[in-house]
């Protein structure tokens, strides 16, 4: 069903692991990087030079692409963002689609030819430091893996704050703001169809034996994480609105705790051991809290317009839940941030910057008041359990391409000198 070979990192030093990726809105877990493979060597008995020469070039742009460009892309720098950054992303990522759909000749209608090359891509999640797979639908699964990570690094760029013109405030903008959820969307959708489209295609022994940051449960949580994000910044522009009620804000903020809960559970039981995996388990974490002090803040706050004894003293309770997950949520931030390669979060904007500014002062004059009205008896001890909404926010729909027309000419001639069976 094809060969695997996993090279432990200490016999080789491909992987590169920057010390410190500087300001992060968007946690990319490292990026995955392919390495050379022979074509002609595994190929070129079956196919047309053309194709296999075809197949080689588009995927040595990528090598050669990703190995340069990759520390670049995890070294964020809000200055150049915009500038090298996002063209280097955006030229990468078209490679990415360029190569695609030739590449999907090799799996199309079951083809033998899924197992003739040996795939090989250094891992940043793993210990092992790198993996060779003889399936193409591994490679396909990489492919798109790369891009998610890709779109995820696009988004982090654009919401890395920049000092606005009166040279105070550090802001992004409404534009990229909207722009990130569309990546977002985009991001969730390469992810959702690896999972459901194939993933699926690779033998049982195979999807046991993939590198950790290609194991289901990685993929599922990094679709969950890009859609929490996304949710983050409708939370945030919500606030900024002054059309937005209390309401559409406590239902975008108990959206974004399932999303982060189910991107936990989807995580926390993996073997990542490395330092990529573990700050990216630690980010989930982080951002999981922060929701969840969002939540109940905003509870609180719908609570407390009720006028009974109940409902102020379950307001009460929530505020206080709130303020002790957004201290915790601090904590978590710091761990995050520690955790090799190290990390910083940029200026407050959004959701946080308000939150953290109303979360303390609301929640402790609401206390004061409450507890003069009401004994300490009356007061809810635990936070009352928070709504639960449908989320809203889905992965954009992504459809593996067909595969190129080249390969119907391919198949037609080897049809016509009796070397494949007509198909149907």
């Amino acid at each position: 069903m094809g060969c695997l070979v996993s090279t432990p990192k200490d016999f080789g030093g491909n992987r590169r692991r920057p010390g410190n990726i500087g300001e992060v809105c968007v946690y990319v877990p490292g990026l995955r990087i392919p390495k050379p493979v022979d074509f002609s060597q595994s190929l070129g008995g079956y196919l047309s030079k053309n194709l296999v020469e075809r197949l080689s070039a588009l995927r040595t742009r990528i090598v050669v692409m990703a190995g340069q460009e990759a520390p670049t892309i995890t070294r964020t720098r809000r200055r150049s963002a915009t500038q090298h950054g996002g063209s280097t992303l955006a030229d990468l990522h078209q490679a990415l689609e360029d190569y695609l759909p030739v590449l999907l000749g090799l799996v199309k209608d079951g083809s033998h030819l899924q197992h003739k090359v040996q795939f090989v891509w250094v891992n940043q999640e793993d210990d092992a430091e790198e993996t060779t797979i003889c399936n193409a639908w591994y490679e396909v699964l990489s492919v798109l893996h790369l891009m998610a990570m890709l779109s995820l690094s696009q988004a982090n760029l654009l919401l890395l704050s920049r000092t606005s013109a009166d040279g105070y405030q550090p802001k992004v903008s409404e534009e990229s703001r909207k722009a990130s959820i569309d990546i977002f969307l985009k991001a969730a959708g390469y992810l959702d169809c690896a999972v459901r489209h194939v993933i699926p295609n690779l033998p049982s022994e195979l999807r046991r034996n993939l590198p950790v940051d290609l194991a289901e449960g990685v993929l599922r949580a990094l679709c969950l994480q890009a859609l929490g994000q996304g949710n983050d910044i409708q939370l945030g522009m919500a606030i900024d609105s002054a059309k937005a009620t209390l309401a559409v804000k406590r239902r975008l903020a108990c959206e974004m705790v399932k999303y982060w809960q189910q991107a936990q559970d989807n995580i926390m039981n993996l073997p990542l051991t490395n330092g990529w995996g573990v700050k990216h388990r630690l980010f989930i974490k982080w951002k999981y809290i922060e929701a969840r002090a969002a939540a109940y803040y905003y509870h609180g706050l719908i609570l407390d317009e009720g006028n009974t004894e109940k409902s102020h003293g379950m307001a009460v309770a929530a505020l206080q839940a709130a303020d002790e997950y957004f201290k915790e949520s601090k904590k978590a931030s710091e761990a995050f941030n520690a955790a090799l390669p190290l990390s910083r979060n940029p200026p407050l904007w959004g959701a946080i910057k308000y939150l953290s500014e109303k979360i303390p002062k609301d929640s402790s004059s609401k206390v004061r008041i409450n507890r003069d009205l009401y004994s300490h008896e009356k007061i809810m001890e635990t936070a009352p359990t928070l709504p639960d909404f449908a989320l809203a926010l889905k992965p954009d729909e992504f459809h593996l391409p067909p595969a190129d027309p080249s390969w119907d000419e391919e198949n037609a001639k080897h049809r016509e000198h009796g070397e494949l069976p007509a198909e149907g």
